[in-house]
């Protein structure tokens, strides 16, 4: 079990009634606390709780709808990000305890700063290297408009300007990362058909993919709803439309893909994970059609090319620059 669960689980007596835990890891804390229901965002936690526990856990942006007696919020990465959930959950809980957990290297004693907007903190709980904090909400903050916290920027492509939306919690919110930056300048000459940006975040690739080949099926797929919704509000602003696939990795894809466009994630929240990226190169082939290609971005320091060429062919460097590669292979 996750560590910060068996914390929660140390303090069981003090959830009585029906508990909301949002950014529930997918583990059995929904067993051990039968009047809890799980608020997610990360799609592959939320498939394993919904296959588990039926109709306990909900995939939105959005709190869920409920009476609840309690909430506790999982620490997330983004300091932005636990702002709009923190006041979300705040929002419905007047009078009512509002817990914050998390690991000590994520932040959690910084975080529990944020929770003096709605009363006094305390530290209820220390253990395996995570803590257990709680406030009672003294006053309810307005319920907050997600979309109004967005930040956009502009984007100039060779082939017109584009505006890129992203919302808190979002990878590079706010900002054009260099990864990404690079690859937009080597998004010529791929294959006609239908096209996927896979790890789509703000919808900055698949963006650019669709103003560059409008004729082609484009799809978005991210493990995030927060990133999905980003996706969205940059199509939009664009005048744009595609596909947008919650998924857990590649096999979450379509199958008969022309390409698949990528600048891949490596980050499981404070922790380092190359998994989806490793997915992605093992399992690319069986995505794309004869002839597709993958072409991603990546640090340097990955040995990436051994795994693509053991798993779908020669692999290619397209370009070299400020700690990136660009690798392209054909199946």
């Amino acid at each position: 079990m996750d560590p910060r669960s068996e914390v929660l689980l140390r303090q069981a007596e003090l959830f009585g009634g029906e508990l909301l835990l949002a950014g529930l890891p997918a583990d059995d804390l929904l067993g051990a606390l039968p009047q809890a229901r799980g608020w997610n965002w990360h799609a592959g936690d939320h498939a394993v709780l919904a296959a588990r526990f039926a109709g306990r856990n909900h995939f939105d942006t959005r709190m869920p709808e409920g009476d609840y007696r309690a909430a506790v919020l999982f620490l997330p990465k983004s300091r932005e990000l636990t702002d709009y959930l923190l006041q979300a959950l705040a929002s419905r809980l007047a009078g009512k305890p509002l817990y914050l957990v998390g690991e000590k290297r994520g932040g959690i004693e910084r975080a529990a700063k944020q929770l003096a907007a709605y009363g006094k903190p305390r530290k209820l709980d220390s253990a395996r290297h995570c803590q257990l904090w709680c406030v009672e909400v003294e006053q309810a903050p307005p319920v907050p408009d997600l979309h109004a916290l967005a930040q956009s920027y502009p984007l100039q492509l060779a082939d017109g300007a584009l505006e890129i939306v992203t919302l808190p919690g979002v990878f590079a919110h706010g900002r054009l990362d260099r990864g990404s930056a690079l690859l937009l300048e080597h998004l010529d000459d791929l294959p006609s058909g239908h096209l996927l940006d896979f790890g789509c975040g703000a919808g900055v690739l698949g963006a650019a993919l669709k103003r560059r080949y409008p004729d082609n099926e484009l799809s978005l797929l991210d493990v995030d709803a927060f990133a999905l919704e980003s996706s969205r509000l940059t199509l939009a602003r664009n005048g744009l439309s595609a596909n947008l696939i919650a998924g857990t990795g590649i096999e979450s894809a379509p199958e008969g893909l022309s390409a698949i466009v990528s600048n891949p994630p490596f980050h499981q929240g404070v922790h380092t994970d190359y998994q989806a990226s490793e997915n992605l190169l093992s399992q690319a082939a069986r995505h794309l059609l004869k002839g597709g290609e993958l072409r991603l971005v990546a640090n340097s320091f990955l040995k990436y090319p051994p795994l693509i060429e053991r798993h779908l062919g020669p692999c290619r460097t397209l370009a070299d620059a400020d700690g990136f590669r660009i690798y392209s292979a054909r199946r």
